[in-house]
């Protein structure tokens, strides 16, 4: 088995044909969101991944290999529904309410201009639905949202000596009115 256990986030700092030429290795949302697990790549090669805890991975990122080999990470078709507002008696917001209630419920999003994925779930469905949404259950690549606090997501800023503008806000994290027990 092939030990990885260093990750450049979109292959940073590689030039493309480097990228191009490496391996690759299909992982589906649940596989990407563990520091710890094993697979194989393109080349028929068993990796054993071991990353720090809390580590992501994107479609897009590259490992590099104990051997110092390169292995492309590529999002895995997966079962997701797709939300898209009806043309016939949609209106301009009726995706961004469906990602503030999706959004307050913590629920894993992926946000694009016509549509929102999320994995299946019957009762998240039916909510949708009730709001006048379509929904379909389609298999594709899942590239949820990071987080306004995940590390290297989209508007990241981690949590180590940031700065507000002078604003100091808490950092309760109770942004939404409810509280974790």
């Amino acid at each position: 088995m092939l030990s990885v256990n260093k990750l450049l986030p979109g292959g940073r700092g590689l030039a493309a044909a480097l990228i191009k030429r490496a391996a690759s290795v299909e992982l589906d949302w649940d596989l990407r969101q563990k520091s710890r697990f094993e697979a194989t790549d393109s080349a028929g090669r068993h990796l054993g991944v071991f990353l720090p805890r809390g580590s992501v991975l994107r479609g897009g990122d590259v490992l590099v290999a104990e051997d110092g080999s390169l292995v492309r990470v590529r999002a895995a078709p997966q079962a997701v529904l797709r939300i898209t507002a009806c043309p016939a008696h949609g209106t301009p917001v009726d995706l961004p309410r469906a990602a503030y209630h999706l959004g307050n419920r913590h629920v894993a999003l992926e946000v694009k201009a016509d549509h929102l994925q999320l994995e299946p779930d019957p009762v998240l469905a039916d909510m949708l639905r009730s709001m006048h949404l379509i929904v379909h259950e389609v298999s594709a690549p899942f590239e949820p949202e990071g987080g306004a606090y995940a590390a290297g997501g989209h508007g990241a800023h981690g949590h180590d000596g940031h700065d507000h503008g002078g604003h100091d806000h808490g950092h309760d994290h109770d942004h939404h009115g409810h509280h974790h027990g």
